[in-house]
């Protein structure tokens, strides 16, 4: 089962869920690091890091000297990544999305592709919980080739966590794009709720199950509850506003090793996970 961690927005306590509900289901479970703009649960789960590798982004190549300038490669890309002047061709490679429809219209054989790094890859391990996450490079704008990449190291025989990117762009989706179950995690405010509009919209096209988790559950107002009830999305965990909480998260620690009672809470929460999903 793959279940992705979610919300509308940054700051929610994505992370802190993903990471303790991963330590207290123990072996065989996958944690997989998706926010690749800001990958933070290496923090709090310390892995042993055992492989390290570049990902790489096909971008087309031109050769002048077999290319008849006929355009066709610049009028079937979509996001502009080639453009033909006269006797010149330029490429873009941080526009381009490696579709390879250039090099399908080419009559001139005259498009080959090169790579592009998009950043690297960290695998390991914390005892018998396995641990991927990915960096994306500093000033390249496109993350779901990466996001992808990080993803297809999913172990099926496991139960995998994905701690996703904040946010309904197109990072969001291709952390949550198959997954068996989405947990959102917002904060009883009006942003919070705002933003947990947006991401269960998102969730609905995708047609996932899905539930609810209300971080620093004792400030705001109840709109989010009363949401939720509108929408039947059910509330499967209230974390307090608990200063023990805050101060074990400043010290990169998990609440389920800290504070008795929530590595069963976390537990339960799995439970009524499967539960859902059937």
């Amino acid at each position: 089962m793959i279940i992705s961690v979610a919300s509308g927005k940054g700051g929610t306590g994505k992370t802190t869920v993903a990471t303790n509900l991963a330590v207290s289901i123990g072996s065989d479970v996958q944690l997989l690091d998706c926010d690749v703009e800001e990958p933070n649960a290496h923090l709090f789960i310390n892995p042993v890091i055992e492989l390290n590798k570049k990902v790489y982004t096909p971008v087309p190549q031109i050769d002048e000297e077999k290319c008849n300038f006929c355009k066709k490669c610049a009028e079937i890309c979509r996001f502009k990544a080639i453009a033909v002047i006269k006797e010149t061709v330029l490429t873009f490679p941080e526009l381009c999305h490696s579709c390879g429809g250039c090099m399908e219209v080419c009559p001139e054989k005259a498009i080959t592709e090169t790579g592009r790094e998009l950043g690297v890859i960290e695998i390991g391990h914390r005892n018998s919980l396995a641990f991927a996450h990915g960096r994306l490079r500093v000033g390249e704008a496109m993350s779901p080739p990466l996001i992808r990449e990080v993803r297809s190291h999913t172990l099926s025989d496991q139960l995998t966590i994905i701690d996703a990117p904040p946010g309904t762009s197109c990072p969001v989706i291709a952390a949550m794009k198959g997954a068996d179950f989405v947990l959102m995690v917002t904060e009883p405010t009006p942003f919070g709720l705002h933003d947990l509009k947006l991401a269960v919209e998102v969730v609905k096209l995708l047609e996932i199950p899905r539930g609810l988790i209300i971080n620093r559950s004792d400030i705001g107002d109840d709109g989010v509850r009363t949401y939720a009830k509108m929408e039947n999305l059910p509330i499967l965990m209230e974390i307090p506003f608990d200063r023990r909480i805050a101060e074990a998260y400043s010290r990169g620690k998990l609440i389920v090793e800290e504070m008795p009672g929530w590595e069963e809470g976390f537990r339960k929460l799995y439970l009524d996970i499967q539960k859902i999903v059937g």
